[in-house]
Order: C-alpha cells, then sequence, then structure tokens
C-alpha cells in the first residue's frame, strides 16, 4: 500500500484503499499534524522520544584528521619508489598521542610515531602501518609506496557540520543517542507527551479491584490500554467507568477534551438499540468514522471535538487493543509530527 504526506497539510494519502485502510486514512488526515507542543529533553532521558525538529550537526565528525592505525606519519612524496631492491628509509623524529592537540609535521624523510586516534595534519601525508615499518633504533625502512592519506580519516567524514543528524519525527534510538552525543550535544527539542484520557463504559462493568458481582464483568480493558498507551508514547489517565446515562457520559467527555489531547472509550458502541457512542460523538464534536465494514468493525467509531481526537474501541479486551493498534497508535504518532505507517498497509499488487 503506497502512501505519502502532502508538504503542506501532512496528510495521507493512499493509492489503493481496504475498507480498513479507507477508515484509517479518513481518520487519521482529520487529526492535526504536531499539535502536540514541544519540551526540552536531557539526552539521558532522550530514548523514544520524538524530535520535534530537524536537528544540525554543531561540529564536524570526527572533529580533526586523525590516524586510524598504529604508525608512522610521513610525506607521501618519499614513499615514491619504494621497493623490495630499493628500499627508503626514515628517521623517527618525533611521536604524536591521542588526546594531544598538535601533531609535529614531518620533514624530508622524517616520521612521527602515531597512535590509533591521533591527531594528523591536512596535506600530502600517508600513514607507514606497523607491521610494514622494518624498524631498527630510531629508523624503519619500507619497501612499498604509499597513497596520500592512507589510513587517514579526515575531518567530517562521518558528519559535516551544520548537516542534518537527526529529522523531526525521529523517534530516537540508541543510535541516534550515540550520535548525538558524539557531536556534544546535551538536550534535545522532543515532542511532549500527548495526553489520553480513557474511559470505560457500561453498566455491567465494574472495577478490576472490586468484589466481585454475578452479572457483572471487571474492567480490564482500563488497565490494558493505559499500559498500551504508554507504550505508545502518550501520558494515560483512567476517568473511570462510564454508566449507560448519556447525558451525564457527555458531560464527563467534555471535560475531559479539557484537559487532555485525546480521548479513547471502550465500550458502550449500542445500547438499548442505540448508536449511544456515536451519538454522544455527535453532540459534542464531529463524528468521521462510523464503524468500519469488516469482522468485528461496528465499534469502532472516530470523531473529532474541539480539534481534538476521539477513538472508541470494542469492549471486548482483545478487539480493544487490536482497535487501539489501528487507531490510537497512528494517532498518538500524527500527533506528535511522526510519519504514520499504517499497521494494515500492504503493497498493492500490479
Amino acid at each position: 500500500m503506497n502512501f505519502t504526506y502532502t508538504n503542506e497539510e501532512k496528510d495521507l494519502v493512499v493509492t489503493e484503499k481496504s475498507p480498513l485502510t479507507d477508515a484509517q486514512t479518513t481518520f487519521i488526515n482529520k487529526v492535526a499534524f504536531r499539535s502536540i507542543t514541544a519540551e526540552h529533553c536531557s539526552l539521558d532521558n532522550a530514548l523514544a522520544r520524538t524530535a520535534y525538529k530537524d536537528v544540525l550537526a554543531p561540529m564536524d565528525s570526527p572533529p580533526y584528521h586523525r590516524a586510524i592505525v598504529e604508525g608512522f606519519l610521513v610525506q607521501t612524496k618519499d614513499t615514491k619508489g619504494a621497493s623490495d631492491q630499493t628500499p627508503i628509509r626514515f628517521q623517527i623524529t618525533g611521536e604524536v598521542k591521542p588526546g594531544e592537540s598538535q601533531c609535529p609535521i614531518p620533514q624530508d624523510m622524517q616520521a612521527i610515531r602515531v597512535s590509533t586516534g591521533s591527531i594528523v595534519p591536512e596535506g600530502e601525508f600517508s600513514i607507514v602501518r606497523m607491521w610494514e615499518a622494518e624498524i631498527s633504533g630510531q629508523s624503519f625502512q619500507i619497501k612499498r609506496s604509499f597513497p596520500a592519506r592512507f589510513f587517514i580519516e579526515n575531518r567530517g567524514c562521518d558528519i559535516e557540520k551544520n548537516t542534518m543528524v537527526c529529522s523531526a519525527g525521529t523517534t530516537l534510538s540508541a543510535m541516534d543517542i550515540g550520535t548525538l552525543a558524539s557531536l556534544g550535544i546535551t538536550e534535545v527539542s522532543v515532542a511532549t507527551k500527548p495526553t489520553l484520557s480513557i474511559f470505560s463504559s457500561g453498566d455491567e462493568v465494574i472495577p478490576y479491584t472490586a468484589p466481585f458481582q454475578p452479572g457483572k464483568i471487571y474492567d480490564c480493558n482500563s488497565m490494558m490500554l493505559s499500559a498500551a498507551a504508554h507504550g505508545a508514547g502518550a501520558i494515560p489517565t483512567f476517568k473511570g467507568i462510564m454508566n449507560d446515562d448519556f447525558e451525564q457520559f457527555v458531560k464527563q467527555a467534555k471535560q475531559a477534551l479539557n484537559t487532555s489531547d485525546m480521548l479513547l472509550i471502550s465500550g458502550g458502541t449500542a445500547v438499548g438499540g442505540k448508536d449511544f457512542i456515536s451519538d454522544l460523538i455527535r453532540e459534542i464534536g464531529e463524528l468521521i468514522i462510523d464503524g468500519v465494514p469488516m469482522r468485528s468493525g461496528r465499534p469502532l467509531i472516530m470523531g473529532i471535538a474541539n480539534q481534538k481526537p476521539i477513538v472508541c474501541v470494542a469492549g471486548h479486551p482483545p478487539e480493544a487493543l487490536r482497535g487501539f493498534q489501528l487507531f490510537a497508535v497512528p494517532t498518538i504518532q500524527k500527533l506528535m509530527g511522526i510519519d504514520v505507517k499504517l499497521p494494515e498497509d500492504r503493497p498493492s499488487q500490479a
């Protein structure tokens, strides 16, 4: 399933759609891209956070020319013509160790001992590897010529200053953290974690901590969906179990919208033959998806209220979690500015 974002709206465009993907696309296109604010995060706490803006390299990496083997720094021209029949001898006149800030410049037929990581100068220099130098006291001979910059890593060969090292929307990995640290970056601008208000619903639902009652079922969805929300990068708050009281549910949903970035409701799709949740969304905002034409798709209901997404999933726990993965996860991602990859996208068949 091929899809792209437009530069201006970041809307998902799918070239071929199943009913599910069509519903996902329709809803996700209504969700505001990167609507969450940014915050500064220290690098040691940035793992799995979402970069809010592009990060540019403040310096070159490596920050100076350096040796990548142990050996001897010589002028390249002095190695020309070396062979088994005509070896060339160099005098060892100095040494530069890793961590030292300057390297002596070898003069004609001179050599400077270097270690892996030693700073070296610009210019037509080469490194004679230790096992290619036949050492005798403070001199050695070579029996081959060497190309310029042989075994020298040039400044900025990995990352040049002011190039992008981490793009906005990147979920920071351990490798990203290491790269940023290698450039002396101590903190990064990340998307704040979206706040997610969770409701369970149904007259038969009771807290999982309460004494069991015949005819009732324990609410496991609040714990399960809260855990899933944490895993998706959001901060969930359980707002309680709502009975099948329409007016009270509307009141509680409106209050939750004032204090969170997104609503998640499990269960309550139909009460007494009525479209309870659909009517609730119509009451407080815009109904976007009113069921999906697929197996167990009826409880999947989505809307927008106060420019904030509302995701409604089934009360049956396995279907509730599946609905969360299909709709809530990409919603959370888009709020944080991540380019959404829909869970059930498939390449279109020619």
